[in-house]
This record gives C-alpha cells, sequence and structure tokens, in this order.
C-alpha cells in the first residue's frame, strides 16, 4: 500500500515515515500542498495523510482541490488545531478523518488501516490468522501448511472470520453474509457447518477453540494474544520486535533533529527577549508561534508529553494581538525555560509509563495542587479512609511532572499563589490532553473563582476551603465515581423485552447504566425523569415508531444534541435514509452484536463529550460561547438572588464589522473580534461572566453594582474601545466603535429572559442615538461619552 504523507516539519515527517514503513507502507513525502497535488496527478496512492498548516496550499484547500477533480482517495488530517469549528471545516472539505496532534502512533495506525479497510484493492493476497492461510486465488485453506478439504459454505465461513477478525459473528449474520436469500436455512445449519469445520482445523492440528463461541453473541476466530497465552514459549513475539525497532528508529531520529528543535526553542527565545524589551514585531511573533505550534504537536508524539503542554501554553501566550503584560512576559520566558530543560533532560525520545499495580489503597489517583501545609496532614488521612492514592505539588511546574509520570485521575486545585494567567494557560493546556483529567478547583474565595470553575471543570462549583476536610473527599470520591464507576445512562426503547435485557446485559458490565422502556407512549415521561446521556431505538415499535420519536427530540431545543443510534432488522436503503433524516447519528443492525454494540455506544459518548467541552468556549473570542452564555448567566442570576445582590446585565455590539470583512477581509474581522474579546475580560473582574452572544454582540454580566454603576462602567469600556486602535493582519491600524445596553437585577426584572429583551430593546434605542452610544433601560437620557464619535 502506498502512502503519500505532506508534512512541513522534518521532524514529524520523518518520524511519520518510520512509523509507517515499519507497518509495510510504501511511503513518500510531500512538504507542502501544491506539490502534494501534483504527485496526486502523476501517481496511485491508497491514502493521503496531510497536516493542515502547510505552505503554498494548505490541507483543507488540498482536500477541497482533489475532491473537485473526483479524486476519491482516502484523506486523514493531521493537525494541532483540536476545536470542533476546525474539525467541522476540514470534513466539510472532504476528509474522511482527522486526527489532533499530538497523536498516539498505535492510534495512528488504527485510523489508517480503518481508512484503508474502505478501499476495494486493500486485501493481501494470502489471509493469515496464526497458523491459519487462506488464499483467495486459489479458494486454499491451509493449517499449518497442511490443505483442508472444505465444503463451499465451509470456506466461506472461514472467510468472513478472516476478513473480519475482530469481530463477533451471530448466526443471524452469519446467515445473511454466507447464504442466499432464496435458500437461507435455520440457524442450526450454522450451527452444524461451525461444529464440521471446526473438526476439519482440528484434525490438521488446529486448537480446538481457534474458532471461539462468545456466549450469547456468536462466533468469532480466537484473538491472537489468547492464542499465544496457551504457547508455552518465551519467543518474543513478532508484534514486540516490531514495536521494538519502531522505537529504536524514532530515537535515531530524535538524535538526529537535535540541532533543528535547539533551533526552534532559539527562536522562541529571541521572541521572548523581544516581549521583555517591549519591540515585538508581527513577523516574529507569528514565526515563534508557529514554532511553538509545531513542537506542541511533535513532542508530545515523540513521548515527551510535559514538553508538548508547555508548547501549547506558549503557543496560546502568543496568539494574542495585543502586548502582553510584564506577568505575561514573565510567564513566557519560564515556560520557554522550562520547554529547553525538558528537552535537554530527555534521554529517550519516546518514554514508556509504566501504570503502578495498584493496591487497594490505590484505586483511583488524585493530584493536589497547591495545598498548604496546614490541609497535607488532614487530606492525606482522609484520602486513605476513602481508599485515594493522594499527590502533592506545590507549583505548576511539578504538577506538570506528576501528570507525566503518575497520570491522575483527578486534579484538585488551588489556584491562590499563582498568577491568573499561569493557572489559566496551565487549565487551558489541560483540555488538549489525549485524555483529559477533570480538575475540581479548592479554594477560600468562591467568589472569585466561579468563572474558572464553571469553565475548566465540567460546570462544577468551586469546592470552599470552609469545608470538612471529610466532604472535600466525598465531592473527589463522587466525580471519580461518575467518571470511572457509571460511563453514562443509556435509555433504550424497544418493544422487545429481550432486546432490553440483552442490551442491559451487554452494556452494565462497561458502566453503561440503561433505562429500557418497551412502551414508547410513556418516552417523554421516562426521559424527563431520567435524562440520558445516549438514546437507542426501535424503528417499528407499537403506536409510535423510533423514526417519529427522533424527528420529535431532534425538534426540541432541550434535547436536540442528545446522540441517537437506531437499533433495527431493517437495512433496506430507504429505511437508512429515513434513519438519517430524521436525525440520527449511527445505525446498527439487528441481531445486536455485543462488542460492536458497546464499542459504537462508548465511540459516540466520547465524540460528544468532546464537542460539549469544545462548544463550551467559543473558539475564536476564547470566552463563553453562544450556546453556553444562556445557561451560565442563568446560573449567575441564581447565585445573586440567593445572595440578595445586584447585577446589571450589559449588550455590547461592534459596529460596522461587516464593512471591515468587506475592505480588508475576514482575517481582519476575527482580529478584531479575539482583541475586543481579550479587552472585555481585561476590564471584568474574576466574578462577572462575558460570553459571547453572537457574530457582533457580546454579554456581560457586572455583578454587586447598582444600575448607575454598571452603566458607568459599561460607559468606561466603550471610552477605552473608542480610544484604542486595533491592529488587523496587514499591519493597519483600525478605529472601531460600539453599542451598548444596560439592564439591572431586580429593579428593571427578576426574570433572566424578559431582562434579555429589554437589553435588546434598550440597544436599539442606543444605536438610533449614533455610533458609539450607550443606553441605560428606562432612563430618560442616555450616559455621556468622553469621547465624542461623529456619526458616519
Amino acid at each position: 500500500m502506498r502512502i503519500l504523507v505532506v508534512e512541513d516539519d522534518e521532524l514529524v515527517a520523518e518520524a511519520l515515515q518510520t512509523l509507517l514503513v515499519d507497518l509495510n507502507y510504501a511511503v513518500e513525502l510531500a512538504k507542502d500542498g501544491q506539490t502534494a497535488a501534483e504527485l496526486v496527478e502523476a501517481f496511485e496512492y491508497d491514502l493521503i495523510l496531510s497536516d493542515v498548516m502547510l505552505p503554498k496550499l494548505d490541507g483543507v484547500g488540498l482536500c477541497r482541490q482533489l475532491r473537485s477533480e473526483g479524486y476519491q482517495i482516502p484523506i486523514l488530517l493531521l493537525t494541532g488545531k483540536d476545536s470542533s469549528h476546525d474539525r467541522a471545516i476540514g470534513l466539510d472539505a472532504g476528509a474522511d478523518d482527522y486526527v489532533v496532534k499530538p497523536f498516539d502512533p498505535e492510534e495512528l495506525a488504527a485510523r489508517v488501516r480503518a481508512l484503508l479497510r474502505r478501499g476495494e484493492a486493500i486485501t493481501p493476497p494470502v489471509l493469515k490468522w496464526e497458523n491459519l492461510q487462506l488464499d483467495p486465488k486459489a479458494c486454499e485453506v491451509k493449517y499449518q501448511d497442511i490443505l483442508l478439504k472444505l465444503t463451499p459454505k465451509e470456506y466461506a465461513l472461514v472467510e468472513l472470520f478472516m476478513r473480519n477478525t475482530r469481530r463477533v459473528f451471530s448466526c443471524g449474520m452469519i446467515l445473511e453474509h454466507i447464504w442466499t436469500y432464496e435458500d437461507t436455512p435455520g440457524e442450526e445449519a450454522v450451527r452444524t457447518h461451525i461444529k464440521g469445520l471446526r473438526q476439519k482445523l482440528k484434525a490438521s492440528g488446529a486448537p480446538t477453540d481457534l474458532i471461539e463461541t462468545v456466549y450469547g453473541i456468536g462466533y468469532r476466530l480466537k484473538t491472537l494474544s489468547e492464542l499465544n497465552k496457551n504457547k508455552a514459549t518465551s519467543v518474543q513475539p513478532p508484534e514486540a520486535k516490531i514495536q521494538q525497532h519502531t522505537m529504536s528508529a524514532i530515537a535515531d531520529i530524535w538524535i538526529k533533529f537535535q540541532p533543528r528543535i535547539q533551533e526552534q526553542i532559539d527562536l522562541l527565545d529571541k521572541a521572548a527577549i523581544a516581549v521583555a524589551e517591549g519591540c515585538l514585531k508581527d513577523e516574529l511573533r507569528q514565526a515563534a508561534q508557529q514554532e511553538a505550534h509545531t513542537l506542541a504537536g511533535g513532542l508530545g508524539t515523540f513521548g515527551l508529553s510535559k514538553g508538548s503542554l508547555l508548547a501549547r501554553e506558549i503557543e496560546y501566550l502568543l496568539k494574542s494581538n495585543s502586548p502582553l503584560d510584564s506577568k505575561q512576559s514573565l510567564q513566557l520566558q519560564q515556560d520557554i525555560e522550562a520547554l529547553r530543560q525538558e528537552i535537554n533532560s530527555a534521554s529517550q525520545p519516546v518514554t514508556q509509563v509504566t501504570s503502578e499495580c495498584l493496591d487497594e489503597l490505590g484505586q483511583w489517583v488524585v493530584l493536589v495542587i497547591n495545598a498548604d501545609g496546614a490541609s497535607r496532614d488532614a487530606l492525606a488521612a482522609e484520602a486513605r479512609q476513602h481508599k485515594i492514592r493522594y499527590l502533592t505539588a506545590d507549583s505548576i511546574d511539578l504538577a506538570r511532572d506528576l501528570i507525566q509520570e503518575q497520570s491522575p485521575h483527578l486534579i484538585l486545585f488551588d489556584p491562590a499563589g499563582q498568577s491568573p494567567i499561569q493557572s489559566l494557560t496551565f487549565l487551558e493546556a489541560l483540555l488538549y490532553l489525549p485524555q483529559p483529567i477533570p480538575v475540581l478547583i479548592w479554594t477560600a474565595d468562591d467568589d472569585r473563582y466561579q468563572e474558572m470553575a464553571k469553565t475548566y471543570s465540567g460546570g462544577q462549583r468551586p469546592i470552599s476551603k470552609s469545608l470538612p476536610i471529610r466532604q472535600v473527599w466525598d465531592r473527589v470520591e463522587q466525580t471519580l465515581q461518575s467518571k470511572g464507576t457509571k460511563e453514562a445512562r443509556i435509555m433504550i426503547v424497544d418493544d422487545s423485552p429481550q432486546i432490553l435485557e440483552t442490551v442491559a446485559a451487554l452494556c452494565e458490565p462497561w458502566g453503561l447504566e440503561v433505562i429500557g422502556l418497551a412502551d414508547p407512549t410513556q418516552f417523554w415521561v421516562t426521559l424527563t425523569n431520567s435524562p440520558p446521556d445516549l438514546l437507542l431505538l426501535d424503528v417499528e415499535m407499537p403506536k409510535i415508531g423510533g423514526i417519529d420519536l427522533c424527528k420529535v427530540v431532534r425538534n426540541d431545543i432541550q434535547w436536540e444534541q442528545l446522540p441517537i443510534i437506531f437499533l433495527t432488522a431493517h437495512t433496506e436503503t430507504d429505511v437508512v435514509n429515513q434513519v438519517y433524516a430524521a436525525g440520527a447519528d449511527d445505525f446498527i443492525c439487528k441481531p445486536i452484536v455485543g462488542p460492536e454494540l458497546v464499542v459504537r455506544i462508548l465511540n459516540r459518548l466520547e465524540r460528544t463529550r468532546l464537542q460539549r467541552r469544545l462548544s463550551t468556549i467559543d473558539p475564536l473570542a476564547r470566552v463563553l460561547s453562544r450556546y453556553e452564555s444562556a445557561h451560565s448567566l442563568e446560573l449567575l442570576l441564581n447565585e445573586v438572588a440567593h445572595q440578595s445582590k445586584n447585577m446589571c446585565l450589559a449588550i455590547i455590539e461592534i459596529e460596522r464589522l461587516q464593512q471591515i470583512n468587506d475592505c480588508f477581509g475576514y482575517a481582519a474581522g476575527d482580529s478584531i473580534l479575539r482583541q475586543f474579546a481579550q479587552s472585555l475580560l481585561g476590564f471584568v473582574t474574576q466574578e462577572d461572566v462575558i460570553a459571547r452572544r453572537n457574530g457582533i454582540q457580546f454579554l456581560m454580566g457586572l455583578i454587586g453594582v447598582t444600575k448607575t454603576e454598571g452603566g458607568q462602567r459599561v460607559q468606561d469600556f466603550l471610552d477605552s474601545v473608542h480610544t484604542t486602535p486595533y491592529s488587523i493582519p496587514d499591519g493597519t491600524n483600525i478605529q472601531i466603535t460600539c453599542s451598548a445596553s444596560v439592564v439591572h437585577y431586580p429593579e428593571d426584572s427578576q426574570d433572566f429572559q424578559d431582562l434579555c429583551i429589554l437589553a435588546e430593546e434598550t440597544l436599539t434605542e442606543a444605536k438610533a442615538l449614533g455610533w458609539g452610544q450607550a443606553r441605560i433601560a428606562n432612563h430618560s437620557m442616555p450616559l455621556t461619552p468622553k469621547l465624542y464619535v461623529e456619526k458616519g
């Protein structure tokens, strides 16, 4: 098989080439998208593996061009961009899959194999499974070079199993695959043929259980790992030798590219010095940001996860178009120095982190960051009572080391004593780990860190330090158990009790709580009382069919994002089309194959969690997203009401942004939005809430201020915006103006929706006064700006 790797970073390109060559693929390299397009025209490839950020023609552009020219080659995009928006762009352009750097080599290899399996001419000339061989051309099956005399149906059984070595086939599925519709016998015929095949295999020296019965599900080939366990031999398996060779080759690549990595670190140093001296030019900033981006993806691939984390933080700091303040400059220098030390101290590029055998006191590992001395003994004692392994770190730097070495299941983080930028960049980087670690904020100042907890703790409130230590660990244990013991809640609607029990039996051992419903007329009651994380529906049911239920769910704003998988015996094209048109996410044919069902459910749940986690933050402005803003502000309003505080709600709208996009391009508008959002974040207090409402509007919740104070704060912000030039990518400085409205709780209303409606009406009044105006709801006079902005 021939694979084209398109990657401009030589280190990553050669690592990919080494990995794929060891998997017996023929690999060719291209350094830019334009060269790759020319190679595709001249030669045939079975798969393209492309980075997104490329010179001349980027990966997304390459996808679009190849698809527009009719090429159907599978395309796998490889990039450091991890937002749902970036994924959607890549997939819409024609990519078949999307892998985020740093990637796991084993996972990448599996995704490559999965994409290649979609082609038609990818089957090897001879299929092999342990000592079993099948030659499709000769239609012969051998075991240890002994030819087996098989009937056509026995041969078809062996071929079915060997072409799908990881699947379990029920009797019904076997009937569908190897018998025609006209002469389909009963399931007893399958069992008879399996018995005859086993006897012939045994006679040739094969294990009696080479074709394994999976109780209650069906049949499959016994896994190679299980077969190897039964052999009393100390010979190293071929897979281990291949892996050893690959690791050694990657180590050689690491040594070879040490000078190049040092050049990258030197460039980052140069940028940090320029930041400290206040003379960082945009060209140097962009170059340093690109190098940090490259290191963030490449180092993780070579096992330096801590280095990848540091590079990600550096990239995050350099992304800001506004000048870094003194704290950010210091943080940048510290991160670069830590990155240099991490690289210099690495003796091997791929470190094998061994998972310790945990005793009964170590089922879970919890890392506590920045615990004060008085709390440590109490924390340790209570952790033992809860059977939790307890680690401590006095600083974020030490925490990074422990994350790499110990792989904790949860982090309990006290942000006090850390600079805000250091805390935020650390928490931001944790989101990009291959396996994100849950974080609980533990603080003596609940109000101050509310927003941090909402953003980085999955919406959970901070844990107050005033609580007894036992209650702290109760909360930790509850979070751990919800993460591991109960993976998710599954609701299945099927009129067959046998299906309901089968699905429950298959899913519950995997930590999936299953709610079965045989009567679809009780659907909404059950859905409301026990909200699920995923819905399984049968197509045909009495009274209400699954397709109708799916349509209703998709049209309900509360449940429109709920993952839905159909289970049905119908495989006709029109039925499948109806299912997906109704809004289904996946489709599984009955009879149910246990492993396939569980894997599909877990994959869908993981994908949904990733989308939800990424959707809480607007990828452009890096504030709360539109979907999250209403929920967060309603929670904030409830807290304000409970504490008898005042709150102002403001809508701020950037004016003439479309004209800027038309004149200078959308990159200019995006740059202004990013700078504007950063200005907002720098203007409000830690307990206030900032969210992006739509393309040009932002919502701001100001806590503990009167109506007049809130209005004045908003006007002060507008005055600051109107006097600050905004720089766009071509270096042009642009002056922008904003309109704003301010409403007050509880003076104007105690209902969130009513406040939003009033704020919209007041914003319309403000815009009618001219550009750059702010207005307080129900005030006879508008606010007076310090700087007059002439309309037009």
